[in-house]
């Protein structure tokens, strides 16, 4: 089976190199960016300027090939890929929720941006807290380390 995905806009952000970037949208307070939505689909916009937040979901496209254990930005452990976020994945896919500033046309101004300039927009979905926001008991092996994102940056790790 091929699965294939056309963007359907671009994101540009303050970031040119993956070095030094916030690991996690949360970590990336304050950072502005803004996302360009191919004029072909900007009619699906409508009514998405009632919601504070949203989800971008965008390709990695800085990332080439993959490791099934990898060690993530919060741990120099090795971790299995799909227990971290790490970009070097089998489908180098990749989400952030964003604060959803304004809407101008076709252009979504956000904050809250950790991904890098430049990168495919592949779909934008509403973040509605009634489905998205869940009581966890437990967190996996993050526990205790996520404290402090806005001091962790990207590094080399992933190149």
């Amino acid at each position: 089976m091929i699965i294939s995905f056309e963007p359907i806009g671009i994101i540009h952000t303050p970031f040119q190199a993956k070095e030094g970037m916030p690991i996690q949208s949360k970590g990336a307070e304050a950072v502005k960016a803004e996302v360009v939505v191919n004029e072909e689909f900007a009619e699906g916009l409508a009514d998405l300027d009632g919601f504070s937040h949203i989800i971008l979901i965008y390709h990695f496209h800085q990332s080439e090939g993959f490791r099934l254990k990898v060690k993530p930005f919060l741990d120099n452990v090795e971790r299995g890929v799909f227990s971290t976020r790490a970009p070097k994945r089998p489908n180098a896919i990749g989400f952030s929720v964003v604060k959803l500033l304004r809407i101008e046309k076709n252009r979504l101004f956000i904050e809250n941006a950790d991904m890098l300039d430049g990168t495919p927009l592949l779909d934008i979905k509403p973040y509605v807290p009634a489905f998205d926001l869940y009581e966890v008991e437990k967190s996996g092996w993050t526990e205790n380390k996520t404290g402090s994102l806005n001091k962790r940056k990207s590094d080399k790790r992933f190149d």
